[in-house]
C-alpha cells in the first residue's frame, strides 16, 4: 500500500467511514503522483433513483420541523466539521492536489456557511404588505420547496456542496448529492459527518449521497419530477446540457458555470497591492477556480511594468508536490487532459499574434502528476481564444488606453462571475461597479476576482448561469413562495374596486 493510499484509508476510518466491499467499488488517482487512492462504493441507477424515493418519503417530516430545529442539525453538522477539519483538508489534497492552507480553507468556508445558515434559521421569512382591501392583511409566506439535488465539481468538492446543503435543509427541503467522479472520498467523509448529525436528530434520510461516473446513471436527478430543484456547478457547456432538461419538465435550475474573470489595473492603482493580488488570484489551486483571474486588462503605460512584475513573483512560487509539505504554492493540474488543454491554449496564442512571457512549462514531480509553470501570455487584443475559458494557471495581458475601453474589454466575453478594478480613483470606482460597468455578479474593488465570503450572494450573469448560493437571499431559491391574502372583516370587497 503506498503512502497516499494508506493516508486516504486512515482518513476515512477517523471520520467513521466503512466501505462496504460487497456492493461495486472503484479507485481514482491522486492528482499528487496518479496513484489510486482507497476504494469508493458506485452508485447505479436504481441507487439514484432509491435516493430520490428516500428523500421524497423523508421530506414532510422534515418540512414539518420547525427551522430553528433543522438549524440545530446544521449547528451540529458544523461542530462535527471543527473536530475533523485537518482530516477533511487531508482528504482534498489527496483527491484534488490543493496545498494545505487552501484545503483548510475550503473546510473552514464550509463550518462558515454552517454558521450563516443557524443564524438564518431563525431569521427567513417573508413581507407584511398593505392590502389596497379593508379589513384584509397581504402577506409573502416562504414554505419548503421539497428535494433538491446538488451536482458538485471536482475543484471545490465539499465546500460548493455545503453551500447549497446548509441552506437547503435550514429551509426545509431534503437533498440528494451528486459529487465529481473524481472526488469520492471527501464526499463520503462530508455526507457521513452530516449523517451522524441528522441520525442523531432522528431524521435519517434527509440527505443522500449517490456516487456514479455515469451521466446515465445519474439520469433521474435531471428528469424526476419529485427533485424540485437542481443546483449544478460545473463547465458552461455542463449547464447547457442540465440546464434545458430540467426545465423542459418545469424542474427550477440554479447554475453556477464558467468564468473568465478578469482585473482592470489603472494608472492611480497601488501596483504592490494589484500584484499580490493578481498572483494568488491567477495562479492559486492551480487556476482551477472558477473565480481564477485569467484576463489582466492593464493601461497601456503599465503594461510591461506588471508583466514584469507578476512574471517575478511567478519565479518566486514553488511548483510542487503540496503532500505534507507547506512550502508548495502551486500543485498540479487534476489530470493530463487539464495540461492538454492550456498547451493547446498556449500554442494557438503564438500563432494568433501572442507573446509568450511567461510559463507553461512542465515541472518533474516524483513519479506521477501534471505540474506545470503559471503562464503569462501577452495580447494585442482580445481575441475568440481569450473569450474561451482554459481551465488552467494561464494570465491573458491585455492593454488599454481609457477605462470605457477597458471596460469593454472586460465585459466582451461569453461568462460574467468576477470581476475586480486596482484603483485609487473612487471615480473610477464607482464606474466600474456601477450599471454601465462590470456586467459580473461579483464585482471588486482593490481586491482580486478569487475568493468570496458566505456572507454575500456568490454567481454569475451570462454563461455563467445566473444563480446565486450561500448569502444575501439566496436561501430564497431553495424555498416555494405564497402570496397569501387574509380577510378578517364581514365584508368582502374585490380588488381594483371591481363589482360583482
Amino acid at each position: 500500500m503506498s503512502e497516499l493510499q494508506d493516508a486516504a484509508e486512515a482518513a476515512l476510518r477517523t471520520i467513521g467511514v466503512n466501505v462496504d466491499e460487497t456492493t461495486p467499488i472503484r479507485s481514482v488517482p491522486s492528482p499528487l503522483t496518479e496513484e489510486l487512492l482507497a476504494p469508493a462504493p458506485t452508485t447505479d441507477r436504481a441507487g439514484v433513483e432509491a435516493a430520490i424515493e428516500r428523500a421524497t418519503s423523508a421530506f414532510p417530516a422534515w418540512a414539518d420541523l420547525p427551522a430553528p430545529a433543522r438549524g440545530a442539525v446544521v449547528r451540529r453538522f458544523g461542530d462535527l466539521l471543527r473536530e475533523h477539519k485537518d482530516t477533511l483538508a487531508d482528504l482534498i489534497t489527496l483527491e484534488v492536489g490543493k496545498i494545505a492552507s487552501e484545503a483548510r480553507g475550503e473546510i473552514q468556508e464550509m463550518i462558515d456557511v454552517c454558521d450563516l445558515a443557524v443564524g438564518l434559521s431563525r431569521q427567513v421569512g417573508g413581507l407584511t404588505l398593505p392590502s389596497e382591501r379593508p379589513g384584509h392583511q397581504l402577506l409573502e409566506n416562504w414554505n419548503p420547496l421539497g428535494p433538491i439535488a446538488v451536482i458538485s465539481a471536482f475543484n471545490f468538492p465539499a465546500a460548493v456542496w455545503s453551500w447549497n446543503t446548509a441552506i437547503a435543509l435550514i429551509c426545509g427541503d431534503t437533498v440528494v448529492w451528486k459529487p465529481s467522479e473524481r472526488t469520492p472520498l471527501i464526499s463520503l467523509a462530508g455526507s457521513a459527518l452530516l449523517d451522524r448529525a441528522l441520525d442523531e436528530a432522528g431524521h435519517p434520510d434527509v440527505h443522500q449521497l449517490v456516487l456514479t461516473a455515469d451521466p446515465e446513471d445519474a439520469a433521474p436527478l435531471l428528469d424526476d419530477d419529485r427533485i424540485r430543484l437542481v443546483s449544478a456547478t460545473g463547465s458552461t457547456r455542463m449547464g447547457e446540457h442540465v440546464g434545458p432538461r430540467v426545465q423542459r419538465r418545469f424542474g427550477r435550475v440554479l447554475l453556477e458555470l464558467g468564468g473568465n474573470n478578469a482585473a482592470i489595473i489603472t494608472p492611480s492603482a497601488d501596483l504592490d497591492l494589484a500584484v499580490r493580488g493578481s498572483v494568488f488570484a491567477a495562479a492559486g489551486t492551480a487556476g482551477q477556480r472558477c473565480t481564477t483571474l485569467r484576463r489582466l486588462i492593464v493601461h497601456r503605460s503599465l503594461a510591461d511594468e506588471m508583466t514584469d512584475r507578476i512574471g517575478s513573483a511567478y519565479e518566486q512560487l514553488a511548483v510542487g508536490n503540496p503532500w505534507r509539505n507547506d512550502d508548495v504554492h502551486v500543485g498540479p493540474l487534476i489530470d493530463e487532459s487539464a495540461y492538454d488543454n492550456m498547451r493547446d491554449a498556449l500554442d494557438r496564442a503564438e500563432t494568433s499574434g501572442g507573446q509568450r512571457v511567461t510559463g507553461g512549462e512542465r515541472v518533474t514531480v516524483g513519479p506521477g502528476g501534471c505540474y506545470v509553470t503559471p503562464a503569462i501570455v501577452g495580447m494585442s487584443k482580445q481575441t475568440d481564444l481569450v473569450r474561451e475559458e482554459t481551465f488552467a494557471p494561464l494570465l491573458w495581458v491585455l492593454p488599454y488606453d481609457d477605462l470605457d475601453e477597458a471596460i469593454a474589454i472586460h465585459n466582451d466575453v461569453p461568462q460574467g462571475l468576477a470581476s475586480s478594478i486596482f484603483t485609487r480613483d473612487v471615480r473610477e470606482a464607482g464606474r466600474f461597479t456601477g450599471p454601465l460597468g462590470s456586467d459580473c455578479g461579483i464585482v471588486n474593488v482593490n481586491v482580486g476576482p478569487s475568493g468570496a465570503e458566505v456572507g454575500g450572494a456568490f454567481g454569475g450573469e451570462k454563461a455563467t448561469g445566473g444563480g446565486r448560493e450561500t448569502g444575501s437571499d439566496a436561501w430564497k431559491a431553495y424555498m416555494r413562495r405564497a402570496t397569501t391574502t387574509i380577510n378578517h372583516s364581514d365584508e368582502l370587497p374585490l380588488a381594483q374596486g371591481v363589482e360583482f
